[in-house]
């Protein structure tokens, strides 16, 4: 799926999950869940080109103000509808006026929507359009951490970043083919495009940092307190650490392009202090926290949910269980799982299949590795048609199936680190594919982040086993309220959890 030009660039989260696609769709998300990191490419050094720009190099200047109606609605409609609570929006937009009017540009307006999507993201296009999920709301714990965060998507607006990346990209492509096509010298033009996608990567970086420090600055000339910034980023860096701990590799969200986490918590708490100490401006917890209160949390019931061991997808119309110790989670592709210490894997997805292709067919042209001879079989699992096979990497052994629901065919994976075959998990796994009940389907309502207030005697502890999360409560509810471990409750004191 290919990612909307915004100055965040984080993947979207479309409307539904499991969609049928190109068969090589889940592949780097099955990278992803043996690897569990992407290599790092900052340290790469590219030799500038010793070229002048041409004069004809196409440029762009100002601010585009005609985003149409139909793109704002795809890109709406990407990110799984607009998320709607009046509460909510008035707050949002509240905070957008006054930190525009502390802005070098107080004349321009912003339009704010609420998008649907339980991904961490909030993003702005030149036209003044701010948009902010749902998942990024139910994570700040009061108003200046969303401060912070519209402040760093304003200054992208205001520092017209977005141009000056159009401009690069575009006289990097026309530098790259006047030395290919008119000085006849395609190896040293493909040289130039290739070191250009460093450049640009450099430039991005070097716009989030600048983005970070000017939001700093607006957020405490608006009068919300500086240090806001520092809070949220490390809750989102929590936040994926819960995430990443488990070896899943998670949805894509705010922290998948912009610079190291570390870095940036450093650079704001720097800003912020240069400004004066903790306590200057306001947070706004208890506004925020009431504007928030009962909101969607997680996963859409129709694109599939998670309930501890098992998997519904009401659309689709099946469940399945996975094995004890496995922990899942649905992401945009694919559901993905993991045991805790790594040393097993699955991944279950929806392929295409053609009218009359055999399964066996399908099996092999949805996987570019060996099938073990002897090892691919056609037979009916959980009462389904289903082709299995057995195929063996150098550093993982790999249980494969295809299985036929209906006119829509699944895929199922289980991976065991080493040469151990999990056959047995991963018939056990297969066999729990069903048909939802629909009366359990019926039943499925989205979880909601609640505010509640805590009582004397009341702890960390207790709080959490209210939550319904998929594992890790006490560690959730930690980040949900920007808590350290050990840090007491205050009676009287309003937290987040999440319940049914």
């Amino acid at each position: 799926m290919g990612s909307i030009l915004r100055l965040t660039m984080a993947a979207p989260s479309p409307a539904g999950r499991l969609r049928p696609g190109r068969q090589a769709a889940a592949w780097p998300l099955l990278g992803l869940l043996l690897s569990g990191c992407i290599g790092d490419q900052t340290g790469a050094v590219v030799q500038k080109a010793a070229l002048a720009v041409p004069r004809e190099a196409p440029r762009t200047t100002g601010r585009e103000r005609t985003a149409s109606d139909a793109d704002h609605a795809k890109l709406v409609a990407s990110f799984g509808g607009e998320y709607r609570s009046l509460a909510t929006l008035r707050l949002v937009s509240d905070v957008t006026d006054r930190l525009v009017k502390a802005t070098e540009r107080p004349e321009e307006t912003y339009a704010v929507t609420l998008l649907d999507s339980p991904v961490i993201n909030a993003f702005a296009l030149p036209s003044g359009r701010l948009y902010v999920t749902r998942g990024l709301l139910a994570l700040a714990s009061d108003t200046s951490e969303v401060a912070a965060v519209l402040a760093h998507e304003i200054a992208h607006v205001t520092l017209r970043h977005a141009t000056a990346r159009t401009e690069l990209a575009l006289r990097s492509q026309l530098v790259s083919k006047v030395v290919a096509d008119v000085l006849n010298d395609p190896v040293t033009g493909a040289q130039l495009q290739s070191q250009s996608k460093f450049a640009l990567a450099r430039f991005s970086r070097d716009q989030e940092l600048e983005a970070d420090s000017v939001g700093v600055r607006t957020l405490a000339r608006a009068g919300y307190d500086p240090f806001g910034a520092g809070r949220f980023l490390t809750a989102l860096s929590r936040t994926t650490a819960l995430k990443t701990g488990t070896g899943m590799a998670g949805e894509p969200d705010m922290l998948a392009t912009h610079p190291g986490t570390t870095e940036r918590i450093t650079l704001v708490t720097r800003a912020a202090r240069l400004i004066g100490a903790p306590g200057l401006g306001v947070d706004e917890r208890a506004r925020y926290l009431a504007a928030i209160d009962g909101i969607a949390y997680g996963d859409n019931p129709g694109d599939g949910v998670v309930r501890g061991r098992k998997f519904l997808h009401p659309a689709l119309g099946i469940a399945f269980e996975v094995p004890e110790g496995f922990s899942i989670e649905n992401t945009r592709n694919a559901v993905l799982g993991t045991t805790g210490e790594g040393s097993r894997r699955l991944l279950f997805d929806q392929v295409e299949s053609n009218p009359g292709q055999g399964l066996d067919e399908v099996l092999k042209a949805t996987w570019n590795d060996v099938v073990e001879p002897g090892s691919l079989e056609n037979r009916m699992v959980a009462g389904y048609p289903a082709a299995t096979a057995l195929s063996r990497g150098k550093d993982w052994t790999f249980r494969l199936a295809v299985i036929r629901v209906g006119e829509t065919t699944f895929r199922m994976i289980m991976a065991a680190k080493g040469s151990t075959d999990p056959d047995g998990a991963f018939r056990r796994w297969t066999e729990s594919l069903s048909a939802i009940d629909p009366a359990e389907a019926r039943t499925l309502r989205p979880l909601r982040l609640v505010v509640v207030t805590v009582g004397a005697g009341e702890t960390v502890e207790t709080l959490a086993q209210r939550m319904v999360v998929p594992d890790k409560p006490v560690e959730r509810f930690l980040v949900l309220n920007g808590l350290e471990r050990g840090a007491p409750l205050r009676a009287g004191q309003t937290y987040k959890v999440v319940v049914e």
